[in-house]
């Protein structure tokens, strides 16, 4: 037995990991409410290596957000602009293309596409996106849109929520991204994105997607006005519907960013919250394969810690990244694929890059490096990403 466990009041519970039993919600709260930091990541460490030994994945993606003009003003967005705004844009489909085009020199398998609730952009504009893309490389994983775009979308379609999710997969969606889901507690809610979708909106949407054959990931926003039963309460609702559809490739928990928007935070979550969230998630979560550090919110020094704590996945290298920075975010705008490794593997893990399903593309043994770019310089930047950063 770890250490730490040997006299920690949470020895019960890592019982019931080890037997593999379902760790109930009053013992996600007692998790949550423990100063035993230690003792939960032994635990969350157990249970993660249980699913995925000593292995852990990254994927060479792009995002790309194709407008930040939106119907709604969620009070915890710091993204979100009206027209009226000088710093609003929308992105042609030509321009989105050829931000893939210069993406794909670059080795990723994934684009990443997400965005305001767009005021006047007809449907065609979304599906004339995907097939754009989808005829740029067959091979491109398009992972789009949150489960509120979809029903935006619907809306604009004057379509079902099936109707709508059939015509974008046909018109080359391949995954739904977890965003949107913030907390699904409706007084929280209410609280910080008065207007949106509901809880039992966004997990229709996925469910329904999941129905259809398609896989997505999931999300929690933690550490704004939630208590920490809020957490376990969400926790509850994802690991319900995961029992149901068995359709959630992962869980990215997404710690909150307090600047440049109306949810006045006194502490944004600390390095101990992410840690622990990220543990609880892992423990909790039985019925999920990955749990990802998303490295953008926690920066990557911290979601290389989180790596001994439950988390199996530092998600990607992103490229651009425009939500979480314009919410104060201080990490880098992008990873390089020879960073994530090497993050990886000063954990003592494997490095293996994987794709959108979280299905193994390579696993880079001991010594072995990632090919670098030619496009890329000394400082693991290419050119063309320079100039596109620099106009963004």
């Amino acid at each position: 037995m770890n250490f730490f466990l040997q006299r920690s009041d949470l020895r019960d519970l890592y019982d019931k990991a080890v037997a593999g039993e379902r760790i109930s919600d009053p013992d996600a709260l007692r998790l949550f409410e423990s100063k035993d930091l230690n003792a939960l990541g032994a635990i969350a460490d157990f249970a993660n290596q249980r699913k995925n030994g000593r292995r852990a994945s990254y994927i060479i993606n792009r995002y790309i957000n194709y407008s930040n003009y939106c119907i709604l003003s969620c009070q915890f967005c710091s993204f979100a602009r009206k027209k009226r705004d000088k710093d609003g844009f929308e992105l042609s489909v030509d321009e989105i293309v050829q931000k893939a085009r210069e993406a794909l020199a670059l080795g990723i398998t994934e684009l990443h596409i997400v965005g305001g609730l767009h005021p006047s952009l007809p449907f065609s504009y979304y599906t004339d996106m995907l097939r754009a893309l989808r005829e740029l490389d067959g091979r491109l994983q398009l992972k789009c849109f949150t489960a509120i775009e979809v029903l935006h979308l619907a809306w604009l379609a004057k379509k079902s929520v099936v109707e709508t999710l059939a015509a974008l997969r046909d018109a080359g969606l391949n995954s739904l991204t977890g965003g949107g889901a913030e907390i699904f507690r409706k007084e929280v809610r209410s609280a910080i994105a008065r207007g949106k979708e509901s809880a039992e909106e966004y997990l229709d949407v996925h469910r329904t997607w999941h129905r259809m054959g398609g896989r997505s990931t999931c999300t929690m926003l933690y550490g704004h006005v939630e208590s920490l039963a809020d957490r376990v309460d969400h926790l509850r609702q994802l690991r319900a519907l995961q029992d149901e559809t068995r359709g959630f490739t992962g869980f990215v928990p997404l710690p909150y960013q307090p600047e440049n928007n109306g949810i006045p935070v006194d502490t944004p979550p600390t390095g101990f919250d992410a840690l622990r969230t990220i543990a609880v998630s892992r423990i909790y979560l039985d019925n999920f394969d990955h749990i990802t550090a998303y490295w953008v919110g926690m920066g990557l020094k911290l979601a290389q810690v989180a790596l001994n704590y439950g988390a199996d996945d530092l998600h990607g290298t992103i490229i651009e990244e425009h939500i979480f920075h314009m919410a104060g975010a201080k990490s880098p705008q992008l990873q390089t694929e020879a960073e994530m490794v090497k993050a990886i593997r000063e954990t003592g893990r494997t490095p293996v890059q994987r794709n959108t399903s979280y299905e193994p593309i390579k696993v880079l043994a001991d010594g072995h490096q990632p090919p670098a770019s030619e496009a890329e310089r000394p400082s693991g930047k290419s050119k063309v990403l320079e100039d596109n950063l620099a106009s963004a």
